[in-house]
């Protein structure tokens, strides 16, 4: 099984989630969403095939990774290697946070992507929307995105935020 990449795997990001992570930049995106950060990951021809074992082989290199990072691109695009790579990422511990553009409810209703969900800790949802773009925002663009606790959210079967990363009132 192959995933494609955006670019190769990029080791001790401290902006990525909590900690020091791994980033998987994946490549294709739908949402196309005006100043994005990553254009270049929109188109589903670019980036590169890569096997699934050679991506897991690479995380594993890393030797104080608290976690890993789905980001791109939209991971939800690529939910069968997604998972594949996250089982193993679980195996061993890791944290695993995931950046989509997608809504976690419209995420409930495909069943590859709520696999995939099921091996995710923290899921940050949403598309980025410039006019709501906050340097206060933890780890995400724009305040409408959610950090969502995966676990508890699909127990409830409904968005259960991260309670530390919501930014207080007047603190935008």
């Amino acid at each position: 099984m192959e995933i494609r990449l955006a670019s190769d795997i990029e080791r001790d990001s401290v902006v990525d989630g909590p900690g020091i992570r791994t980033v998987i930049w994946t490549q294709g995106c739908p949402h196309h969403c005006p100043f994005c950060h990553n254009p270049e990951t929109h188109s589903f021809d670019g980036g590169k095939l890569v096997p699934v074992e050679e991506v897991i082989e690479e995380i594993f290199k890393g030797e104080i990774q608290d976690g890993i990072t789905f980001s791109g691109g939209d991971p939800m695009m690529q939910p069968i290697p997604c998972t594949e790579i996250a089982k193993k990422c679980k195996e061993r511990g890791l944290n695993i946070w995931c950046y989509t553009g997608f809504l976690f409810e419209d995420l409930l209703k495909d069943k590859d992507r709520l696999e995939f969900l099921k091996y995710i800790d923290v899921l940050v949802d949403g598309r980025f929307e410039n006019a709501l773009k906050s340097y206060s925002a933890k780890f995400r663009g724009s305040t409408n995105q959610r950090i969502i606790n995966v676990k508890a959210s699909l127990k409830k079967k409904k968005a259960v935020l991260v309670r530390e990363y919501i930014i207080k009132e007047g603190n935008k």
